[in-house]
């Protein structure tokens, strides 16, 4: 395909935490992409109906998955990666927390590596390791890197907002910059997460849960842009306008070009 993206979701990451740790490339992220502050997440603010919905456009209520315990859909909806696949695309998956399997059917994503984040110190620089590996040797359509230590060592084992929290968002903002500063002028770039969280937990309506942060970077955005009325459900549909696949009329978020 003509036009490639890459997705990278960090986990747990709220925007005020993003703003907090002073990461020097935050501001050039803002420079140079497209972004918001205030994008909404679904309700209940958990990673598994997060990605869901992130990757099928639709809330939890529709596809179903309202725990981290997948269950397979009453009324299935194709979503993002059985898209790409269906139009002769490449995808490849990089994550670091197991359920996230489910996100996808089967044989949609050709290329895939998990590494749990407690047999690692830094699986997240692992899978991103390993997703630019891939990148720079196949050149996939699509790649989605899933950083998990945010909100596993940083906000369930330390507290959100804890210096700790805040340490492990500068280690994925790091990796974030070395993909930029590798693919970021062949591919299309978004960078998210699925939720925030509060004290040592997620899932409720708390802002603090609900309210995420998204960057778009890519010859489709206008740099310095903020962004409006934003929401998980935008990702798919925007990924697949920029790659010119065709959207399942079941999906209710809009592409944002």
């Amino acid at each position: 395909m003509e036009n490639k993206v890459i997705l990278i979701s960090i986990d747990g990451m709220r925007p005020d935490g993003l703003k907090a740790c002073k990461h020097p490339f935050l501001q050039e992220m803002m420079r140079k992409g497209a972004y918001c502050f205030e994008g909404r997440t679904v309700f209940p603010s958990v990673t598994l109906p997060c990605h869901m919905s992130m990757f099928h456009s639709v809330p939890p209520e529709r596809h179903g998955i309202t725990t981290n315990v997948y269950m397979p859909p009453v009324r299935p909806i194709d979503g993002l990666a059985e898209m790409i696949k269906a139009a002769g695309g490449i995808s490849a998956m990089y994550y670091g927390w197991e359920p996230l399997r489910d996100i996808h059917r089967p044989g949609s994503m050709k290329y895939t590596s998990y590494i749990n984040a407690y047999m690692e110190e830094s699986s997240d620089t692992c899978l991103t390791d390993l997703a630019l590996e891939r990148i720079e040797k196949s050149r996939p359509d699509f790649v989605f890197l899933y950083m998990v230590e945010t909100d596993e060592k940083g906000g369930h084992d330390n507290e959100w907002m804890s210096e700790e929290y805040l340490r492990r968002i500068n280690l994925a903002i790091d990796n974030v910059r070395r993909v930029y500063e590798a693919f970021g002028d062949e591919y299309t770039i978004i960078v998210t997460a699925d939720h925030g969280g509060h004290e040592r937990r997620h899932g409720t309506d708390l802002p603090e849960d609900m309210t995420i942060p998204l960057f778009f970077f890519g010859k489709d955005f206008t740099p310095g842009q903020q962004l409006e009325n934003v929401s998980i459900l935008d990702i798919a549909p925007t990924v697949a306008k920029i790659m010119g696949i065709h959207t399942p009329r079941e999906w209710e978020g809009r592409a944002l070009i």
